[in-house]
């Protein structure tokens, strides 16, 4: 017996103008949105592989002359043999920045620990905006501040320091009467990494499980007590990431470097005094103009020994995050 067609048979067989075309016109907008994003999105992630790689290339390709260069040649047409020509400069680079995270990362926190859990929201909110705008300032007017205003004002402090605590191995020998030492580099580096080191910081502290907060004050937990315990055991893979983030920052830091502080090949721990081990980015800023065949080629072969600094602390960074977040719950 044949069924009769109705409206309401029509309507559920997905007949012309019924909500089962409208549904399938809605998933194939659906279908086509998220092919869309996935092209966009492996495109981009395909972008930076590439770009990073033809970087890779050219770094390599340009210095390798200085690199397969006989030691001679080297002496006569280049700055010198190229290891020990640019171990003083990769010791520089990655003991500015050190000393850069030992002041900056302790007030980053701090600061990310206020503006996230103790500062009232009228005034964490226009504090947040002015670290973040603070990341905004070039370069080179830190290094005019650092030359210009901190070189000066430290001054004092640093005779003091040679003065009295010259026992001490880092505040040794002859005092810097400018000021401009690598100490003071680093106090620069410190401030320009600290926006960046603080806004992530906050981000992950604001992440932290509400519920594990509240459980802990509801214990009697101290505010300090319930961060220790709550807080900083989610956070602790984020502030690994917002430090490391913060040491390729001051890895790669040129101008303000350059401008500070007049370094050269040393390596000492000596942090007060006019004989600074100078950076890999200032010694090719400084040199690049004025530099010709294999000495450039040398310059450019530097520029990849501080990439693959670079590329070695990220994936360090890489390797810690992910070592730790699987005890932190915060995967």
């Amino acid at each position: 017996m044949t069924r009769p067609v109705t409206h309401e048979t029509v309507t559920e067989s997905g007949d012309q103008g019924g909500p089962g075309v409208q549904a399938t016109a809605a998933d194939d907008k659906r279908r086509v949105g998220d092919s869309v994003f996935r092209l966009l999105a492996t495109g981009s992630g395909l972008t930076i592989l590439v770009i990073l790689a033809l970087v890779a290339a050219f770094l390599v390709i340009q210095g390798s002359p200085a690199l397969l260069a006989p030691a001679e040649t080297l002496k006569t047409q280049g700055y010198g043999e190229f290891a020990a020509w640019v171990a003083p400069f990769a010791f520089g680079t990655v003991w500015a920045a050190i000393l850069a995270l030992a002041m900056a990362v302790p007030v980053a926190i701090g600061i990310a620990l206020f503006i996230s859990h103790y500062a009232p929201r009228a005034i964490a909110q226009p504090l947040g905006y002015v670290i973040d705008l603070l990341a905004a300032v070039p370069s080179v007017v830190f290094g005019l501040w650092g030359t210009s205003v901190l070189a000066v004002a430290t001054q004092p402090l640093y005779l003091w320091l040679n003065t009295h605590l010259s026992w001490i191995p880092f505040f040794g020998g002859q005092a810097s009467g400018t000021g401009r030492t690598i100490l003071t580099a680093a106090v620069v580096l410190a401030v320009m990494v600290l926006p960046i080191t603080t806004s992530m910081c906050r981000e992950v502290f604001l992440q932290a499980p509400r519920l594990h907060e509240e459980a802990a004050l509801a214990l009697g937990a101290t505010r300090w007590e319930m961060i220790r315990m709550a807080v900083l055991p989610f956070a602790r893979p984020g502030i690994v990431a917002a430090v490391m983030l913060g040491l390729g920052r001051a890895l790669g830091e040129t101008m303000a470097v350059a401008m500070v502080m007049s370094g050269g090949r040393n390596i000492t721990f000596q942090v007060l005094t006019s004989n600074n081990p100078n950076t890999i980015a200032a010694t090719i800023a400084q040199n690049f103009p004025e530099a010709f065949g294999l000495k450039t080629n040398q310059l450019v072969a530097a520029g990849l020994i501080l990439f693959l600094i670079t590329l070695v602390v990220n994936m360090l960074a890489r390797w810690i995050v992910a070592r730790r977040a699987e005890y932190s719950g915060a995967n």
